[in-house]
């Protein structure tokens, strides 16, 4: 239970973050384009590889699961789902899945399109 509560804390954190640095961004740049999404997301990203190859068992960083669990899955997750979505493509990539990490990220990209098509669909016909 203490690392639900951990990923919880982290998960809001990393909310705020993102609803931080992506208004700033919003606000600087414009919202012609999603600039602040698109930072967040990449940023995300970057941390996440950061992190987890840190406090792989071959890295520089002695980190306990629950600390992992806090940042990886908390702080970005919260952050940017984004960022799992990067990793777990360059694990794939890495483990010379190609087809498989081309697949992934086809795949997340028209299923997540359908996804929030569907929902606002779905949302349209409620708000009738």
């Amino acid at each position: 239970m203490t690392t639900v509560l951990w990923v919880a804390i982290g998960s809001a954190l990393g909310g705020v973050a993102r609803y931080g640095c992506s208004g700033l961004v919003a606000r600087l740049a414009g919202e012609t384009f999603p600039w602040g999404t698109l930072l967040v997301n990449v940023l995300g990203s970057l941390a996440i590889g950061l992190v987890a190859t840190l406090s792989a068992p071959e890295g520089r960083w002695l980190l306990s699961v629950e600390a992992r669990q806090f940042l990886m899955v908390g702080v970005f997750g919260g952050f940017t789902t984004f960022s799992s979505f990067s990793l777990q493509t360059l694990n794939l990539v890495q483990d010379g899945e190609w087809l498989y990490s081309g697949a992934y990220v086809v795949g997340s990209v028209v299923f997540c399109l359908v996804g929030v098509w569907a929902g606002h669909a779905l949302g349209m016909a409620l708000n009738r």
